[in-house]
């Protein structure tokens, strides 16, 4: 089971943001979009993170001065990726390890699309409880 897969069934958009966007544009995108993070794009090339996460830093540091601020002031800049060959069960580990909640999958510095713990969480246990039915299946058709 790779990223590849997950993407695969997708059709919705990217959302992403600037890193010259303020970060009140910012958070009006994860606010409406309903979603937790932006990949913070400089043409195709992931250059950030900006996440729930960066907005309390940015609070707690600014205060309500940080809506002014720019995303590239307070995003996180150190990017991990993946690419859509990476298995989903090695993307959990790394999300894991590193205690990150949200992966770009990039390939020849192209952002191909963004994965949540919640989505590889999500399609693990989907593909669990679909290899528990074909297995009560097969038993009751013997």
């Amino acid at each position: 089971m790779t990223i590849h897969l997950i993407l695969q069934g997708r059709s919705a958009e990217i959302y992403s943001c600037t890193a010259d966007m303020s970060v009140s544009q910012a958070i009006e995108i994860l606010a409406e979009k309903r979603i937790g993070a932006l990949p913070v794009l400089d043409g195709e090339k992931v250059v950030g993170i900006f996440s729930e996460r960066d907005v309390l830093h940015c609070l707690r540091k600014y205060g309500h001065a940080a809506m002014d601020h720019v995303v590239r002031d307070v995003m996180t800049s150190d990017v991990i990726f993946v690419e859509r060959s990476k298995s989903v069960m090695g993307a959990l580990s790394l999300m894991t390890k590193r205690r990150i909640r949200h992966l770009p999958v990039v390939e020849d510095g192209k952002l191909l699309g963004f994965v949540s713990i919640g989505d590889l969480v999500k399609y693990r246990i989907d593909k669990i409880e679909s290899e528990a039915a074909a297995m009560r299946d097969y038993i009751q058709s013997t």
